[in-house]
C-alpha cells in the first residue's frame, strides 16, 4: 500500500513546537485476501436448494363432451373435502349415505394420515380374497373454492406417505359444500 509522507515543508516556523503526528495506516491486504478465501469456501461448500417436485399423472385431453364415469364400490372410497381453515372433512362411502363420517380432522400423522392408513387396512381386509389391484382403496380429493393450494399439496404428500395408489382430484359438489358449511369449514 502506498503512503504519502508529508514533511515539514523545509521552512522553520517561529516559536511553535509541534509534535509530529503519525498517520494511522492499516494495511488491509490480508483482510481482503481472507474475505475472498471465505467467500470462495462458502460458495463451493454450500449446496443450492434443489426444486422439489412430485409426479402427478394428468389425464389426456379428450375432445368429447361426454363425462367419463367410473363405477366403484362405495366401501372402497374415501372422500376428502378440503375446507378453508386448514381442516379436512372426510367420509367413507357415499355422500348421501356415508358408511363412516363425515368427520373433521387436521393434517399430519395424527390427522388425515391416521385415517388413510386405517381405511386402507380396512379395505385390504374386506377384499383379501381378491387380487391385489382390487384391494386398493380409492381416495377422492375435493377442494373447496376457499381452500388454499398448500392444503392440496399437503394432501398429495399424504397420498405419497401412506402409499395410496389410486386417488383423484375431483370437483366438489353442492351437497359437499353444504357439508363443509355445516361443519364450519366453509363460509359463504
Amino acid at each position: 500500500m502506498a503512503e504519502l509522507n508529508s514533511g515539514d515543508g523545509g521552512g522553520k516556523k517561529k516559536g511553535h513546537v509541534r509534535s509530529k503526528k503519525q498517520n494511522a495506516g492499516v494495511d488491509l491486504t490480508a483482510m481482503v485476501d481472507l474475505a475472498f478465501l471465505l467467500i470462495t469456501f462458502f460458495m463451493l461448500t454450500t449446496s443450492l436448494s434443489k426444486p422439489q417436485s412430485m409426479n402427478l399423472a394428468m389425464p389426456d385431453k379428450t375432445k368429447t363432451d361426454v363425462p367419463i364415469t367410473l363405477e366403484t364400490a362405495d366401501d372402497k372410497t374415501v372422500t376428502l373435502l378440503l375446507g378453508e381453515k386448514n381442516q379436512i372433512l372426510w367420509y367413507y362411502g357415499l355422500p348421501t349415505a356415508p358408511i363412516e363420517g363425515p368427520e373433521k380432522v387436521g393434517y399430519g400423522k395424527n390427522g388425515i394420515r391416521k385415517v388413510l392408513l386405517e381405511k386402507k387396512e380396512l379395505v385390504k381386509s374386506k377384499y383379501a380374497a381378491y387380487e391385489a389391484k382390487k384391494q386398493e382403496m380409492i381416495v377422492l380429493i375435493k377442494a373447496s373454492k376457499k381452500s388454499n393450494y398448500k392444503n392440496l399439496v399437503d394432501v398429495l404428500d399424504e397420498m405419497a406417505i401412506t402409499n395410496v395408489q389410486i386417488y383423484a382430484i375431483v370437483d366438489i359438489t353442492a351437497d359437499e359444500n353444504a357439508m363443509l358449511e355445516k361443519e364450519g369449514l366453509l363460509t359463504k
